[in-house]
This record gives structure tokens, sequence and C-alpha cells, in this order.
């Protein structure tokens, strides 16, 4: 009973984690840079792939129900936003960070890999969300370039620092936790 209250415990932080990052934001045309990329990824490295996702699911949950917690706000609505397919991605980008990073060596290398695949999992539906939206919702007219250079490019930089930001931060609670218990 402990573990699973203790899961549900860390689910519920970090999807108000989650929710405080889209907060502190750089303000940037159109969509601004936010922390919730680094903490869906430290939600699955830290937590593994089920508290993790749950987390993310808890957050998105929160999020459709009315709580202005996306960095565009929130409600049902917000399902039709260009960028909901980023936002839809988390559960399952934390879900593979964490599932990455369970099993291996705790090597700083493991978990920037185990990252840089949650990385590629938010890239992968936010682009293929904002192609959608574009194309069908909005009617614009727009190529798998346009949208990349949209959705992926000004962003790469900033999201592949806080890749690796997650996984050096759980490297370094991982390190932490193993020597306090051998203690």
């Amino acid at each position: 009973m402990r573990n699973s209250t203790h899961s549900l415990i860390l689910a519920a932080l970090f999807a108000g984690l989650t929710a405080l990052g889209a907060f502190l934001r750089i303000p940037f045309f159109p969509v601004p840079f936010t922390l919730q990329v680094l903490l869906v990824l430290l939600s699955g490295l830290l937590l593994g792939s089920r508290t993790g996702m749950v987390s993310q699911g808890v957050y998105i949950l929160l999020g459709l129900a009315g709580l202005p917690i996306f960095a565009g706000g929130g409600g049902v609505t917000y399902a039709l936003s260009p960028t909901f397919g980023y936002i839809l991605s988390y559960p399952f980008a934390a879900w593979m960070a964490g599932r990455l990073s369970r099993g291996v060596n705790l090597s700083l290398k493991n978990l920037i890999t185990a990252a840089l695949a949650g990385l590629l999992v938010i890239y992968s539906f936010g682009v293929s969300g904002l192609y959608i939206n574009l194309n069908y919702l909005a009617e614009k007219k727009v190529t798998s370039i346009q949208v990349l250079r949209i959705g992926i490019i000004p962003f790469l930089i900033p999201d592949l620092l806080k890749a690796w930001g997650a996984a050096f931060f759980a490297f370094k609670i991982g390190i932490f936790r193993r020597n306090d218990h051998e203690q």
C-alpha cells in the first residue's frame, strides 16, 4: 500500500511541477520556451515509465478539465490548439524515458539516450499534430518541411539542453540515492 501511495504522491507532484513549468517561460513568438519538456523527461527518468506516464496524464486531464495550466491556457477546446500534439505526447515521452532508463547501468550516457528518445516522442506527436491542425483545422496549406521549420528548428537547441539537464539531474539524484542506501 505504501508503494502505491508513494507513487501517487510523486505523480501528483510531477503533474504540479509540469503545470508550474508552463508558467516559467521565455516569451518567444509564436510559442514560448517553457520548462515543461525538462519536467516531462525528468518525470520518466526519476519516477519510472508507469508513474511518469501517470503524472503527465494527470497534467493533461487537469488542463482539459479547465485549469489554465497549459502554456496557452486550458479547457477542452485547447485540444484544437496547434500545439496540443506536443502536450498529448507528454505521457508517452515520460513512459519512453522511464522505460529506457530502467534496467541499464546508471550512467549519464544511458540517461541522455533515454531523455533524447523521450524528446523524439514529443517531436513526433507535436509535429504530427501541428501538421494536421494547420492543414485541416486552420486550412492553411503547409508542407512537412514548413512544419518542421516551425515545430522543431526554433526549439531544438533549447530542448536538447533540457534533455541533457534532465539526464544530468536524474544521474545526480541516482548517485545520491545509491550512496544514501549504501550508508
